[in-house]
């Protein structure tokens, strides 16, 4: 018995020296004003950049491979200025470091970037305005951050790919939108000051909140006792989008009784920005209320709401930019002595989430949210179905088109022509009105009304997110999600220009009826126009992820299953469509999802690091690409099914105090891809004239159905930067990419114009074409200069190449080049038609950006400036473009090529010339 509690005793003995002897640093850090712990701070140890984090008390440990000796602690933190501690590490013993501090870092450079991402055109209707860079905006990787930051006014897309390969979440709620699978960005914007606590992880890398796409996820948190306690006022000028901005916040901190809250609210305007007439006037109103329960418990509710009105501008060919310059917008004219824009995009879909955060144990925890968004997005336009083409800039009212006269060049009508545009060149709001006043004396219904495309949303979404830290190796997490959405889509009359009496409700080009069921209704202000249906859309999906944690390696598995369906309701017949062809509920349509990556770190050494990750993914269509034209019918894409999505990346890290740096090898394949494209065409083969005869000039307007589409995105990322002095940071970014169309899709058309089967073209030749949609190639070199007294400036310059416009599918068809007897045109020359359908490329630019400010504090509030010059050398350069689709076939395509001046030139977007950003706030 005395042997055994002799043996006993030396067990527990030996166990507590063993623990004893463990070697250990731990500590805390507040904040230097406050004295409040600060949760989420990033520790690493510089030599073997070992990091975490702190918890919610401020309190951190290092426990396993602790380095020993010398060694330097760096602590830092988003809006926090970095500070470095010296210590001594000694084997067996505990360093205990409590009460470290970090000071604001009231220079805040950090906010002008979100201002300006969040507040620019990211979400555009044009593919080439399509710009992923608010998903990277609160990356701290080199790249990734470069990309926002100095490649986003050239709509430059990472790996380059659609933001709908990204998944924005707020509160882990997806918002990325159903009917395009891409962020509304501008239903949070204005926000800035609570948009902040982002938590952003790129590519296949795990996120604790959802599987993601190949582009990573973005979660944005808003929970009210997150943020730190305060207020802000901030006032911006600009001529970028909009002219003023005036912002104010105030967060409380968790305060007695377990209560917190935040408040923001903004106000955006101008009556333009870089481009002419492009109109801003937007609000935003942003509440989040958080009642802790208990230690384990707490609720908390958000509500976003951001109505927003935005002029668009128009893409435009060559020769209107030669004759107006860059700034030209063809959708406005005066009115009134004001500039009216008939092409406003207005956006109001408030958002209401419930969020419940449950720590079922200091391992594991449970987040159950609720959200509901609902609202409206209405895109304006004039419809002429009485009149002629109101725009300025019609072909038949430009130079172009008289030099192109069959009879010979009309130089005296070219040259009116030049001299109407060059004067004027914008819409004649009074000559519109005068129209309709005309139709009234004559009993007429109006010759032109403005409409909104309208789409009203009600969407809501379920999700339990859960997280549970096995061990201190392994962390699951996992959620099941629900979506439910009704879109309902009709066109609205919102002017009627002068009429007393409508619209007629009929397709002016056919003469079918877009209501069949109420022939010939004239309509008016508030009345449904042109198209009346619902879209109805169910999400169930779920993921599973592993992430495993050891001395040497890092890694992670994860899997995802989805289940979409999707159904069209018609509530107007078409008389072209007639029944079910476009009336009533149609065909419910279900895609089965699933999801598999992992991926691995393998540590070198403390500095070297490996990371290789890999990923499938199949997925449902967007609901955009599933209907190929739902306004008129209710016709599913042919032979639709999932799209299949494959990606691998390696990269190479390196990791020292002074240098960091990352080189990326990437590759992704997208395959089974579907896209309808809207546009109206000449030079149709085999197409019926209105007297039954085929024609090899046929003209229509349709729905380009492209089927079946592989792309290849392959390249290379690399981001350094170097701390060279403790005052200059040198930086560099570069991404060598290659994307290009890797197979020969199938193409359709459908028009109300021809039978209901459409038009087959067979396979459209893309294959090795580049895909449009910014640089595939660019650069960035610059430094960051921060003085001890709190001023500080920077400067990049940066290098864009391999830009193309993007071509026309139904130009590479069999259209292009047959004739009525199947055979190729008599005079077809197949050296004419390779340089006709040679992908134009756009030139190489170097854009030069500059940045700086100043802070000052006083006593316990801070002030703050700074400025920001963008294209400071005023560098004139081509973001995006398209290839018409008038001509359609060679002898069209090449005797337009060959007038002194294009009829159908491709129509491009510029970038902004020189541009400035300047902001005042105050903090306190």
């Amino acid at each position: 018995m005395k042997k055994s509690i002799i043996i006993f005793l030396l067990g527990i003995f030996s166990f507590s020296s063993a623990f004893a002897q463990q070697t250990l640093i731990k500590g805390s850090v507040k904040d230097a004003v406050t004295n409040e712990p600060i949760p989420n701070v990033t520790i690493t140890i510089e030599e073997t950049q070992q990091t975490t984090t702190t918890d919610g008390f401020g309190e951190f440990t290092f426990s396993s491979n602790v380095p020993l000796g010398e060694q330097v602690l760096k602590i830092s933190k988003d809006g926090y200025v970095t500070k470095r501690y010296p210590i001594v590490v000694n084997e067996g013993q505990t360093v205990n470091i409590t009460d470290m501090t970090l000071d604001i870092d009231v220079s805040d450079s950090v906010d002008l970037f979100t201002i300006t991402l969040s507040d620019d055109e990211l979400n555009d209707d044009a593919s080439a305005s399509d710009n992923i860079s608010g998903l990277l905006q609160s990356s701290q990787d080199i790249f990734q951050r470069t990309a926002a930051f100095e490649f986003s006014s050239s709509f430059f897309r990472v790996r380059g790919l659609d933001s709908d390969n990204g998944s924005v979440l707020i509160n882990g709620i997806e918002m990325n939108k159903m009917f395009n699978g891409r962020p509304q960005w501008s239903n949070w914007g204005g926000l800035n000051d609570v948009m902040r606590n982002q938590e952003l992880t790129t590519g296949l890398t795990p996120s604790a909140y959802n599987f993601g796409g190949i582009l990573g996820t973005s979660n944005i948190n808003t929970r009210a006792s997150k943020y730190r306690q305060g207020g802000r006022i901030t006032y911006s000028s600009s001529n970028r989008s909009y002219t003023n901005r005036l912002m104010a916040s105030y967060s409380s901190g968790l305060v007695e009784g377990g209560w917190a809250y935040s408040f923001a609210i903004g106000r955006r305007w101008g009556n333009e920005g870089f481009q002419d007439a492009s109109l801003y006037d937007a609000n935003s109103f942003f509440a989040s209320v958080e009642k802790k329960i208990n230690d384990k418990h707490s609720l908390n509710f958000t509500s976003i709401y951001a109505p927003n009105r935005r002029g668009k501008s128009s893409p435009n060919t060559q020769e209107v930019y030669d004759l107006k310059g860059i700034k030209y917008n063809e959708y406005w004219g005066w009115l009134d002595g004001e500039k009216r824009n008939s092409r406003i995009k207005e956006v109001k879909e408030p958002i209401l989430m419930l969020n419940h955060y449950w720590d079922i144990s200091d391992k594991t925890s449970l987040n159950t949210n609720i959200g509901y968004q609902f609202g409206s997005l209405g895109n304006s336009r004039l419809d002429y179905s009485g009149g002629a083409n109101p725009s300025p800039a019609y072909y038949q009212n430009l130079p172009s088109y008289f030099l192109a006269d069959t009879d010979g060049p009309d130089n005296a009508g070219a040259y009116e022509a030049e001299q109407n545009f060059i004067n004027d060149g914008q819409i004649d709001w009074n000559r519109i009105i005068d129209a309709n006043v005309t139709n009234n004396i004559s009993g007429l219904p109006a010759a032109y009304v403005l409409y909104e495309d309208r789409s009203d949303d009600k969407q809501l979404t379920v999700n339990s997110i859960l997280s549970a830290e096995i061990n201190e190796n392994i962390l699951l997490n996992a959620s099941v999600n629900y979506k439910r959405l009704k879109s309902e889509n009709f066109g609205e009359v919102i002017d009627v220009l002068g009429s007393n009496s409508g619209v007629l409700n009929v397709d002016s080009f056919d003469g079918f009826q877009y209501d069949n069921q109420n022939p010939n209704r004239i309509v008016g202000e508030g009345d449904k126009f042109r198209y009346n249906y619902n879209l109805f859309a169910n999400v169930i999906s779920g993921y599973a992820q592993g992430q495993f944690k050891y001395n040497k390696v890092d890694f992670f598995l994860s899997a995802s299953v989805t289940n979409t369906t999707y159904q069209r309701e018609g509530l107007w017949e078409h008389s072209n469509y007639l029944g079910e062809e476009s009336l009533g509920k149609g065909k419910e349509l279900t895609f089965t999802g699933f999801g598999g990556k992992g991926g691995f770190t393998y540590k070198i050494t403390g500095k070297h690091l490996l990371d290789v990750n890999a990923g499938y993914i199949t997925r449902a269509p967007s609901l955009r690409n599933t209907y190929s034209n739902a306004r008129e019918n209710a016709n599913i894409v042919r032979d639709i099914s999932e799209e299949k999505v494959s990606s691998f990346d390696i990269s190479y890290i390196f990791r020292s105090p002074i240098v960091k740096a990352k080189v990326t090898g990437f590759y992704s394949k997208i395959e089974d891809a579907n896209e309808i494209s809207f546009y109206y065409v000449d030079g149709l083969v085999g197409f019926e004239d209105g007297e039954g005869n085929l024609s090899t000039d046929g003209s229509a307007f349709v729905q380009e159905v492209l089927q079946g589409i592989d792309k290849k995105h392959i390249g290379v990322e690399l981001g350094i930067e170097a701390q060279v002095t403790p005052t200059i940071k040198l930086k560099g970014a570069a991404s060598v990419g290659q994307y290009t169309y890797d197979n020969n899709p199938n193409l359709y058309l459908t028009s109300s114009s021809f039978s209901d089967e459409g038009l087959d073209f067979g396979q459209s030749n893309l294959k090795d074409y580049k895909i449009a949609g910014g640089p595939q190639r660019a650069a960035s070199i610059g430094f960051e200069y921060r003085d001890p007294d709190y001023w500080w400036f920077g400067a990049t310059a940066n290098f864009f190449s391999n830009a193309y416009v993007d071509v026309s599918p139904l130009t590479r068809t069999e259209n292009f080049y047959l004739d009525l007897d199947g055979l190729p045109f008599n005079d077809y020359n197949e050296d004419i038609a390779t340089e006709l359908l040679k992908q134009e490329k756009f030139d190489d630019y170097m854009v030069v950006n500059l940045i700086g400010g100043k802070s000052w504090k006083i006593d316990q509030y801070y002030i703050g400036f700074f400025a920001s010059v963008g294209n400071l050398l005023d560098k004139q350069y081509k973001t995006g473009g398209f290839e018409q689709g008038r001509n359609a076939n060679y002898r069209e395509l090449r005797d337009d090529v060959s007038n002194p001046k294009r009829v159908f030139g491709p129509k491009y977007w510029y970038g902004r010339g020189t541009n400035y950003f300047v902001n005042v706030y105050f903090r306190f």
